[in-house]
């Protein structure tokens, strides 16, 4: 491919509409700070559905969202289409007489029947809850699944695979439940979905649509309790449609183009459930369901995709740039094709390395001649998640920006930083059924505790916006009383061992020094050390010196003992969703290992060193 890299100078970035955040600064009495966005949020519609009903109007043909269908095509979903089996899937559930008592639970991964179920609940004003497809596919014995479902008491519990999802289904769904299911057939009976399709609309359905405004639950996403059960966090109509506003009027290209996605995000999460689907719903655009994952196994339908879809805009979580930059560099043709009408990337759900950063803007500026805006921020489940975002100027790795239009951010000094509060119309009144934990959640004033401290990116100019500086509840004491700052400490270690290490674990509590857990990346040793796999891996030499020369290599680059670690130890095992560790989003608990692998952690202290254990 032709390099259209301008010859000398800085590229520059595409010419991109985007919204430009202005906020004031006030100090108080015992170190708050208050952030304000000097700009007022924009007029926002009282339920979702208003865009459904608007853009099934305005461009009643144009693709909704799409699946890949069984023969290999793509199976599309129009707007007026959609709007028709969001009324059919509303009558039926109302005629069922559910509510957010008893709601609907959805066992299923990103597709169709799951969209338009999503759609009939929202129109119907009866709240779901998307459950994470792993508590029912992965886990082993079905707890958490089996903890939600009591919480939630279900009135109808919707599975798109029975095949899949047969045994969750027996384990923990009451006898008195209504199963309703797309395909294959299982031990007890089970309402086709197509059966809800094909209900006729009704009057009391459009009756019950008339009813749901800002305050109707939307739904309730559960969190994934990596350190104790999951929390369902309530979300009403008022929080979805602010947030969109807030990142529409952040993306401002999405009002003259809508936006097209190839996206893979699950929907059990916010930041695929509420963020990526509200923003293709909410601007007119077209959702393409990416069947793959960031993953050897599921990258390659992700290219397939990518080589038939362009989108306009694409997210992803850090793992999936990764995967990407490789592939794109050794394929012209996708790399034409992705940034054909690329107009940004966004990441979330982890830092990324700068690393990955400056690949995806060298990729960019070879193939199109300029870099392509790459934007992140700060967010929670509670916020719906849309809340702090950085500009392009003072964009870079580890920086989540300042507070979006409608959103107040109050620092609040906790342990020596800085802990993140904020407060708006996009924040979730509480958690489903947990009035203890709600009442925890917030501050005197009202403000939402994030839990992540933050610090300025420049002391001297605060308009550069704030970098995240870890977890609260993370950091820990050494026996010095030095405090070891994980979140900071443990993405700098993960880059120092790509790609080689998966993540970290910090050790240290009342200890004289730092020591670490690492979960390999196994399928990067074993390029390193063909025909070996498992222990013999990590046993090998030549990866055991690769390991411990980077170790070194942390030690010398440390300012002193809040940063420095002296040992460390390579685990076989990995990690455990029914321990914890490995939560539904597939990120790795720090707190969940330290207390399920206290021998390790034990291992990695006792005199003499272990043999396995690599020392610094």
């Amino acid at each position: 491919m032709l390099d259209k890299r301008r010859q000398g100078g800085d590229p520059g970035w595409l010419p991109v509409p985007l919204g430009r955040n202005s906020v004031d600064f006030t100090h108080e009495p015992g170190g708050v700070v208050h952030v304000r966005p000097t700009e007022p949020l924009p007029p926002y519609p009282d339920k979702l559905t208003e865009r459904l009903l608007h853009w099934a109007e305005v461009a009643p043909d144009r693709v909704y969202m799409a699946e890949r269908g069984s023969a290999g095509g793509w199976r599309e979903i129009t707007y007026a289409e959609a709007l028709a089996h969001a009324r059919a899937v509303a009558s039926a559930l109302v005629a069922r007489g559910l509510s957010a008592e008893r709601p609907v639970a959805i066992l299923s991964g990103n597709d169709l029947d799951h969209a338009m179920l999503v759609l009939g609940c929202l129109y119907a004003g009866i709240p779901f809850a998307a459950i994470s497809p792993a508590y029912s596919t992965v886990s082993a014995d079905f707890d958490k699944l089996r903890y939600i479902m009591a919480k939630l008491t279900p009135g109808l519990v919707f599975a798109s695979d029975v095949e899949a999802y047969g045994r969750a289904l027996d384990a923990v769904v009451p006898a008195d439940v209504e199963i309703v299911v797309s395909r294959g057939e299982g031990s007890r009976a089970a309402t086709p979905f197509a059966d809800l399709l094909a209900t006729e609309p009704t009057d009391a359905a459009e009756a019950a649509h008339r009813t749901v405004g800002p305050d109707t639950i939307a739904k309730f996403l559960y969190t994934s309790g990596s350190t104790g059960n999951p929390k369902g966090v309530v979300t009403t109509q008022r929080m979805l449609c602010s947030n969109q506003v807030m990142l529409r009027e952040t993306l401002a290209f999405v009002k003259d183009e809508p936006p097209v996605l190839i996206d893979w995000l699950p929907w059990n999460h916010v930041f695929g459930g509420s963020h990526n689907c509200g923003l293709v719903l909410f601007n007119g655009g077209s959702l393409y369901i990416d069947g793959g994952k960031p993953t050897p196994a599921g990258i390659p339908e992700t290219l397939r995709n990518l080589r038939e879809i362009a989108p306009t805009v694409y997210f992803n979580v850090p793992k999936g740039f990764e995967e990407l930059v490789p592939r794109l560099k050794a394929d012209d043709a996708l790399r034409g094709q992705f940034f054909s009408r690329l107009k940004m990337l966004f990441f979330a759900g982890a830092g990324i390395s700068p690393a990955v950063w400056k690949a995806m803007e060298d990729l960019a500026v070879e193939t199109i001649g300029h870099r392509v805006p790459i934007l992140t921020g700060l967010g929670a489940t509670e916020t719906a998640p849309f809340a702090m975002v950085c500009d392009l100027e003072h964009a870079g790795a580890g920086r989540v920006g300042l507070p979006v239009p409608g959103v107040e951010l109050k620092l609040a000094p906790v342990n020596g930083k800085m802990e993140a509060r904020v407060r708006a119309p996009s924040v979730t009144p509480g958690y489903w059924r947990e009035p203890e934990l709600t009442a925890a959640a917030f501050d005197e004033d009202g403000y939402y505790r994030l839990g992540d401290a933050l610090r300025l990116a420049d002391e001297t100019d605060p308009v550069k916006g704030y970098v995240f500086d870890g977890r609260i509840n993370e950091d820990f004491k050494l026996s010095s009383g030095t405090w070891v700052s994980v979140g900071p400490l443990r993405a700098d270690l993960v880059s120092r061992f790509a790609p080689l290490a998966r993540d970290v674990i910090v050790a240290g509590l009342n200890r004289d020094e730092i020591a670490i857990l690492i979960f390999p990346d196994f399928d990067a040793l074993a390029r390193l050390a063909p025909g070996l796999s498992g222990e013999a891996l990590l046993a090998d030499p030549k990866i055991r010196s690769v390991f411990a020369e980077r170790l070194a290599a942390a030690a010398r680059a440390a300012t002193g003992s809040s940063n420095r670690v002296a040992r460390a130890l390579l685990l076989a095992a990995p990690p455990d969703i029914d321990r914890g560790e490995l939560t539904d989003k597939g990120t790795i608990s720090q707190m969940a290992v330290l207390a399920s692998r206290r021998d390790l952690v034990e291992e990695l202290y006792a005199k003499p060193y272990s043999p396995r254990v690599l020392v610094a």
